[in-house]
């Protein structure tokens, strides 16, 4: 029971990966901008030798480097170092990639010593860990495409922040998730948590058992990992989050941390526990935080002047087109199906910060199943359908955006395998697929009649005077033509190699 709490403490399941199965692509897209993974064991200095970053026990630590390709070399960019937990490893910076880099805020992540791919036996929860912190911000530092200095950690890589601000007051914000205030009080926390039914004094003399082991072993003492020790000397502006149901690090750890704290500080509590998902309003509010403490530039992606530029995510506009008649057009031909549809769909309101695609995805079945409609009222045909032909046969038809990674867990849930990714990516495709031939393919293509009259019952059935069409179908239907003859014919679906 002794050694299984000490692996616990030192010890705990190491992640093993494959980086470039588990990490962003070296070359991959968000939002519309293209970005890359440098790896620091793989890249190369200026003297053409190969960079890996060592700490002060020898130990090579495994990084990476997320950043805007190319990089903007008239301005430098923030970065923010993000610290995983005592089970994680670099993998666990994929949402903070996907977070910040829109942001013009790059992303520099590491296995720390006894972790993930680097160098190293054991863990210390932040003692040791720090050392590492503090190798990966000198490297940083001596970068001039590095401006400002931003930490990110949770659970220990959050301790491990709050040890090594204590001692850098230089770094510009810190976010901590999950922090724990000291190790001791923690490990007796557990005792309750795993309902060890043993007398007070017994567990204190294991602890103190314990104390010595792991100091043997692991080169420090637990009774040293104190964050309220440090908390009352640091300044730096600092965002606190913590799950309400954490049973692991319960939340009132962050309470006493928040109330000793010197610097400006602020605190989030979401629901979940130690290893859920983050709510996207927790992760709106660190994209908030770090981009008022960090301050990116303005770096702008497209060409276009800002008042006129509209999201247009995955489709490739050729050079003569003009991306405000584009958005008119499905603006035009969302309006119109709005008017044709019934009065008791409710339609969602255009909004200028959409995409194309999700115009696209949004219309699509309104318009269409408005003017079928209509066209029925017209035709007398019973049941119209729509030709869906998928094709996502390979890797290149499916666009690769953040869309496509829509979370990322803990390096423990790591093991998602790639027929499954290769499934969602196909699944997700042919969607969009169809939406695109909703307007690619004539109204009158779309119809399936069902057996038709003989040529004799033609004949003796009375002619019937043709109906004119409303004026709505044929404007829906101008519109539908404006806009496969300008975007369709462009539309071309590329994707990276997949991870």
């Amino acid at each position: 029971m002794i050694d299984q709490f000490i692996n616990f403490v030192i010890r705990p399941p190491r992640a093993e990966y494959n980086p470039d199965q588990y990490l962003w692509e070296k070359d991959f897209t968000l939002a519309g901008r293209a970005y890359k993974r440098q790896d620091l064991e793989a890249s190369m200095d200026t003297n053409c030798q190969c960079v890996t970053l060592r700490n002060a026990r020898g130990h090579a630590l495994r990084c990476s480097h997320y950043m805007p390709s190319p990089f903007p070399e008239d301005s430098p960019l923030p970065c923010v170092i993000y610290c995983h937990g005592n089970s994680g490893c670099r993998a666990d910076a994929n949402e903070a990639a996907v977070i910040l880099l829109p942001s013009n805020i790059t992303v520099f992540t590491l296995d720390f010593s006894g972790s993930g791919l680097s160098d190293g036996d054991y863990v210390s929860l932040g003692w040791h860990e720090r050392d590492d912190l503090k190798v990966v911000v000198s490297y940083l530092r001596s970068n001039k495409q590095i401006s400002r200095v931003g930490l990110w950690g949770r659970s220990m890589g959050a301790v491990t922040c709050l040890l090594y601000g204590a001692e850098d007051p230089s770094i510009a914000g810190m976010v901590l998730d999950s922090a724990f205030s000291n190790l001791y009080d923690l490990m007796m926390e557990l005792v309750d948590v795993y309902k060890i039914r043993l007398p007070k004094f017994t567990i204190k003399m294991a602890v103190q058992y314990m104390r010595r082991v792991i100091e043997k072993k692991a080169k420090f003492d637990i009774m040293d990992l104190n964050c309220l020790q440090v908390a009352s000397k640091t300044f730096i502006p600092a965002l606190f989050g913590h799950a309400k149901d954490d049973k692991f690090i319960q939340s009132h750890h962050s309470d006493v941390i928040y109330n000793s704290y010197a610097g400006d500080k602020n605190v989030i509590y979401f629901d979940g526990d130690h290893n859920s998902s983050r709510p996207q309003f927790y992760y709106d509010s660190v994209s908030i935080f770090f981009y008022n403490v960090l301050h990116p530039p303005q770096v702008s992606s497209v060409t276009c002047k800002p008042e006129k530029y509209y999201d247009l995510g995955d489709l490739k506009v050729g050079a003569g087109m003009d991306e405000g008649l584009l958005y008119e057009i499905i603006t035009g031909v969302h309006s119109v199906g709005t008017d044709a549809a019934s009065s008791s769909s409710a339609l969602p309101i255009i909004s200028t910060t959409k995409s194309v695609d999700e115009l696209l995805s949004d219309i699509a079945p309104v318009a269409t199943d408005s003017v079928l409609d209509e066209t029925n009222a017209f035709s007398g045909h019973e049941s119209l359908q729509v030709q869906d032909q998928p094709d996502c046969q390979n890797e290149e038809c499916c666009s690769y955006t953040s869309s496509n990674r829509e979370s990322w867990g803990r390096c423990s849930s790591l093991g998602g395998s790639d027929e499954e990714s290769s499934a969602d990516c196909a699944a997700a495709d042919s969607g969009h697929q169809k939406t695109l031939k909703v307007f690619a393919t004539p109204l009158r293509s779309t119809t399936q009649q069902k057996s038709g009259p003989t040529k004799e019952e033609k004949k003796k059935a009375p002619t019937v005077p043709k109906k004119p069409k409303s004026e709505k179908l044929e404007k829906l239907e101008a519109l539908s033509r404006r806009l496969r003859l300008c975007i369709l014919k462009r539309v071309n679906h590329r994707r990276h190699r997949s991870s």
